[in-house]
């Protein structure tokens, strides 16, 4: 498709990348029944091929405003990339049309993302907020009330010991939702020798205020991820963990989204490189070595985000994990597609969300499994507020496979430089 940028675009480095990219674009249509908003709207403009086009009238001068919705309805699920025979980096692309979109957007608009981006990425606040809505949530209408997750029980940590240590990104809003999660992967890593610990101060890896258009924010999250991940990485920890694919492909692309930052872009870079989501710190063979084998274990379908198939490229990894620690696996048809969460998207563009959701619920459900197992918080949360079976993160099931009554445990891991 070609292009040619003008405007506040000739002659830029943004202007520059769009043309590459979009140039690269054979109009085959192979990425639209990829695209889950495309399938659900049948609008040429919600799906890839639409959005590159109207990306190119943008960088070619063309006005933002007809463009803003179809792009803010997207889920950046990145499915349309692994469909696509010319190897388009729609992700990148997308990211440069709403850099664009977002100078022209309307400040009420603006002023919604930002405060969605303050919210949900500042734990402390999200926390606050979340406990007010679960004291509330018993006297909310049902619909409401299934939006706000009930409290999960805080678990405990094993005891730091072993020379091998890895360190986990806690994120913005899990500790507060599902603060088991991070404590069983600490649990399973320390029955195979690693020991977890926590990263101080990085709190937030900046995907949503990236996706959302503060890229301020964004930046800012990012750099505090960096210099606290490098302090771990020069205390010896010898990868960054993840155990939420949507802040596991934001770290992973460090190293191309800072690539131009002359102070950030070489810790980027190793930062990047370093990281693990969870699926990949554990294998098959070492669980299944810890697992008892005698306890009958259910049924359960796994949900795989986007952010893990499609971003990270590790389709069929978690579910070769579960199987090795006994769990049957429920086939789930069209599990390349989004459940909705995608970020603020299921706030954000609420309609769209649950419809999305109910055709995964659906997908998922259709071989009566007793439990949903999931890698990323998000879908978590947004699965399970309308699953007629619990939504659980899979390395609770493999912790909960392969206990042993004689675990080290400790109330609280202890923080990165004070480990024994």
């Amino acid at each position: 498709m070609y292009t040619e940028p003008r405007g506040p675009y000739a002659n830029t480095g943004p202007g520059r990348e769009a043309r590459e990219l979009i140039q690269r674009c054979v109009h085959c249509g192979f990425c639209l029944e990829a695209c889950p908003t495309y399938r659900v709207l049948g609008d040429e403009r919600d799906g890839p091929r639409g959005r590159i086009y109207l990306i190119k009238q943008m960088v070619e001068g063309g006005p933002a405003d007809a463009a803003r919705q179809h792009l803010d309805r997207c889920l950046t699920c990145r499915a349309c990339e692994p469909a696509c025979p010319s190897g388009v980096q729609y992700g990148r692309l997308l990211e440069i049309g709403r850099e664009i979109v977002e100078d022209d957007r309307p400040a009420g608009e603006r002023l919604t993302r930002r405060l969605l981006v303050r919210i949900l990425t500042s734990p402390r606040l999200f926390a606050a907020l979340l406990r007010i809505g679960r004291a509330v949530r018993p006297v909310l209408a049902g619909a409401l009330g299934a939006t706000i997750p009930p409290a999960a029980p805080a678990k405990a940590w094993p005891t730091a010991r072993h020379p091998r240590r890895m360190a986990v990104l806690d994120g913005c809003v899990q500790a507060a939702i599902a603060p088991g999660i991070n404590a069983a992967a600490a649990r399973v890593l320390d029955r195979l020798g690693i020991s977890l610990v926590r990263v101080p101060d990085a709190a937030c890896c900046g995907a949503l205020a990236h996706h959302l258009g503060d890229e301020a924010r964004a930046l800012d999250a990012a750099q505090r991820t960096i210099n606290a991940c490098t302090v771990a990485l020069d205390a010896g920890c010898e990868a960054i963990v993840s155990t939420a694919t949507g802040c596991g492909v934001m770290v992973k692309d460090y190293g191309q989204l800072l690539r131009s930052s002359p102070a950030l872009a070489a810790r980027a870079q190793r930062v990047a490189t370093a990281t693990r989501d969870i699926s990949e710190a554990v294998d098959a063979a070492s669980l299944a070595h810890l697992c008892p084998g005698s306890i009958a274990l259910p049924r359960i379908a796994f949900q795989s985000p986007c952010t893990l198939q499609h971003g990270q490229r590790l389709t069929g990894r978690v579910e070769s994990l579960l199987e090795a620690v006994g769990y049957r696996l429920t086939p789930v048809e069209d599990a390349g597609q989004c459940c909705g969460s995608a970020g603020g998207h299921s706030i954000l563009k609420v309609t769209l969300a649950r419809e999305l959701r109910a055709r995964k619920l659906a997908a998922l459900m259709a071989g009566e499994p007793a439990e949903i197992a999931t890698a990323n918080v998000g879908c978590l949360a947004h699965l399970g507020a309308a699953s007629p079976v619990p939504v659980r993160h899979w390395i609770e099931l493999v912790d909960a496979a392969v206990a042993t009554p004689g675990d080290q445990r400790s109330a609280k891991s202890r923080p990165l430089g004070r480990t024994s």
